[in-house]
């Protein structure tokens, strides 16, 4: 092959860049140039040389970090996500490592990894001239790199702002470690930068620096570890797998006593003391160690937030304060795992805010896992009542307006549906109140086609189900699909008062100085219910519980006042509680993935109403000095005839105490009790007594 032919394609260009140059324009010094192409390209390399160096010296394109931001950096932990008292609720990413202050690391510690890493460390200033020499030498001899001149310095800042460049072996880099291992030197003191090392340091089986690297080779603390163990530890660096001490027992020791034989040459320790921990045999724990940050349902939807706000480039060393509650949390997992053989899910807010205090999506947590908390539509059956009951109560019903429960008939088109009661039984004529206590399907039919479907479908909506509803007769018995979350918000406002809240769990999110990247802007409640109406709606809903199909709750020990609901699905495919106190709600939905039914005994009342409680009795307590709710002005009570709904009468043998709207209560009196065979026979004997007394005066 014609040598020159090699340069052809230079030639062309000189060529064409000569053409170019008019000879007026061309000066001696550019002729001489383009005439010479190996002078040209020398030219061309110095100058890439030059610019190399000078993109080095700025760190490239993102720019050198400051004095100050070099002096407050620290190695990550995964960042960290807060529950509402800042307790650890997670981790935003996942990385097991322990940070912990230089004092708290052995002497004999920093002294193997110095030994076999860079025994010039305290004497040079971040780049060791004379290490470096020596293995450019060898490489060049070698024509390949095979030893390093990397200071702990160099290696600090490797792993701390140059990790876009990990496993590339190119001068870039080396010119970057250098420039920047400089800048390290002249910000921080050696104790600092040896602190940056020791707690940065890849060591094996994705554990970064000593501490968490003590506790998975050794299952103890840094501060316990032996003299052979902080060898051994000081091995890893070079090859973590090569020197593997569980899997490349062998290895692992030879190493450890290279190491230990470096720390007596360098006068660390005494030859002696090399001699004996040599002697030792190497003992790994026979587990790894797994990092105890919590993780969970709540974590998770913390971490895919921050990807939403801030996106998945910037978590790092981030704060995540969240609304959650840790103790809830926890209690929330607990209860769900209880579940049996079917799925379950809980989610728990804090009516008067909306705020998400626990959110359990299924029995086992998986990351990535469906969370059927937010996002399984199932039918609510009995527990979407309430509003239909909050409907007839805005339509003038009151909590003491007779209803007839009896078998019912409603003709859409050429089609009749019949809806029955689940237990076959019909109460007959019955309260408002007693009717919802007892989940009379078919005086709840009744209701919704007297005050009309389009009013229930409304309310819902205002109150916050955002899932599709239609205006037909099935809706009012929960025949359309929601998620637990919005079933749960739409039940707050009969906790709080009447106002609509909108569900979220963020409050900020910081980066690692403390600087907020993002921040909650609060969404106050907005009035959608009437507050004496939807007091009247909650005193119905605390009948549910007391003495309706809620009974279960109560009976579990919940000793607090609440209101809440059941919820039971056609053949027992979704089971439901939607539960409240003053400050928690609380929505538990059980059932199958694939909609098998849950059995004879699988109704809201047998299986979502005990995890309900066992949830609120282990992970909540009641704030400040709530204890009950207080009528609202307006709101009047009367003595009512339970049966009637009419004031009470003087022989009424079931009477309470109702609530009404001023000027709602009933009038009438009710005269349907006759007087008991003993007051019968006490007037009598009066009546007698009279008529004697009379006789003789």
């Amino acid at each position: 092959m014609n040598p020159r032919l090699a340069w052809s394609p230079l030639e062309a260009r000189l060529a064409a860049l000569r053409r170019r140059l008019s000879p007026a324009a061309a000066h001696p010094a550019v002729r001489a140039v383009t005439a010479h192409p190996l002078l040209a390209l020398a030219l061309l390399l110095a100058v890439g040389v030059v610019g190399l160096v000078s993109w080095a010296e700025s760190c490239g394109f993102k720019g050198c970090p400051s004095a100050a931001e070099l002096r407050a950096w620290r190695p990550q932990e995964g960042g960290r996500i807060l529950d509402r008292e800042g307790e650890l609720l997670g981790r935003v990413t996942s990385v097991r490592r322990v940070v912990v202050p230089l004092e708290e690391i052995p002497r004999h510690v920093r002294a193997a990894f110095i030994a076999v890493e860079d025994r010039r460390f305290f004497r040079h200033d971040g780049v060791d001239l004379r290490s470096a020499v020596r293995a450019a030498w060898r490489n060049a001899a070698a024509l390949d790199v095979r030893e390093g001149s990397s200071t702990l310095t160099m290696q600090a800042v490797r792993t701390a702002f140059l990790s876009e460049y990990e496993g590339e072996r190119s001068l870039r880099r080396k010119l970057l470690e250098l420039v920047l291992a400089r800048r390290l030197e002249d910000a921080l003191d050696k104790d600092r930068i040896l602190w940056l090392y020791l707690n940065l340091i890849y060591l094996g089986d994705d554990t970064y620096g000593v501490e968490a690297a003590s506790r998975h080779w050794f299952g103890k603390g840094v501060d316990e570890l032996s003299l052979a163990e902080a060898a051994t530890l000081a091995a890893l660096p070079r090859a973590p797998v090569h020197y593997d001490p569980r899997r490349a027992t062998d290895r692992s020791r030879e190493r450890r006593n290279l190491v230990l034989g470096l720390m007596a040459e360098q006068g660390f320790i005494s030859r002696e003391a090399a001699a004996r921990a040599a002697r030792e045999p190497l003992r790994p724990a026979r587990r790894g160690w797994a990092a105890a940050a919590p993780d969970g349902w709540a974590a998770a939807m913390a971490r895919a937030f921050a990807d939403s706000v801030l996106g998945g480039a910037q978590r790092g060393d981030l704060v995540i304060a969240t609304t959650f509650d840790r103790g809830a949390q926890e209690s929330a997992e607990r209860a769900v795992r209880g579940s049996g053989r079917a799925e379950a899910a809980l989610v728990a807010i804090d009516p008067r805010s909306g705020a998400l205090r626990a959110v359990a999506g299924g029995r086992r947590y998986v990351p990535g896992g469906f969370n059927r908390a937010l996002e399984a539509r199932r039918q609510p059956g009995s527990a979407f009542k309430p509003f239909v009951y909050a409907a007839a109560i805005e339509a003038g019903y009151t909590t003491a307006t007779g209803v007839e429960d009896e078998p019912v008939e409603v003709r859409t088109g050429r089609t009749v549906w019949r809806p029955a009661n689940a237990s076959g039984e019909y109460l007959g004529r019955v309260t408002l109140r007693h009717a919802l206590a007892r989940s009379a399907n078919a005086a709840t039919v009744r209701v919704s086609q007297d005050i009309g479907l389009q009013r229930v479908v409304e309310t819902a909506r205002r109150l916050g189900i955002r899932s599709p509803l239609e205006a037909v007769p099935a809706v009012a018995l929960g025949s359309f699909e929601v998620t637990p979350v919005e079933l749960v918000s739409a039940y707050a406002p009969f906790a709080n008062g009447g106002r609509a809240v909108t569900p979220w769990f963020v409050e900020r999110i910081e980066d690692v100085q403390g600087r907020v990247l993002w921040q909650a802007e609060p969404q106050e409640p907005v009035e959608v219910l009437d507050p004496r109406d939807a007091f009247l709606v909650h005193s119905m809903l605390e009948s549910a519980v007391e003495e309706g199909t809620g009974w279960v709750v109560r009976a579990r020990g919940v000793g607090v006042p609440m209101g809440g609901k059941t919820g039971t699905t056609n053949d027992n495919v979704d089971a439901w509680f939607v539960g409240y106190t003053p400050s928690l709600a609380a929505a538990v939905w059980v059932g199958h993935d694939d909609r098998a039914p849950l059995g004879a005994r699988g109704s809201g009342a047998s299986l979502a109403a005990p995890i309900w409680a066992a949830f609120y009795r282990a992970g909540w307590s009641e704030e400040g000095d709530i204890a009950e709710w207080s009528p609202p002005e307006g709101v009047v009570p009367a003595v009512i005839d339970a049966e009637t709904g009419l004031l009470a009468g003087e022989y009424c043998p079931t009477t309470r105490v109702e609530w009404f709207r001023a000027g709602t209560a009933p009038t009438e009196r009710c005269d349907q009790h006759a007087a008991p065979l003993a007051s019968v026979f006490e007037s009598i004997g009066s009546a007698v007594a009279k008529l004697f007394g009379d006789l003789f005066d």
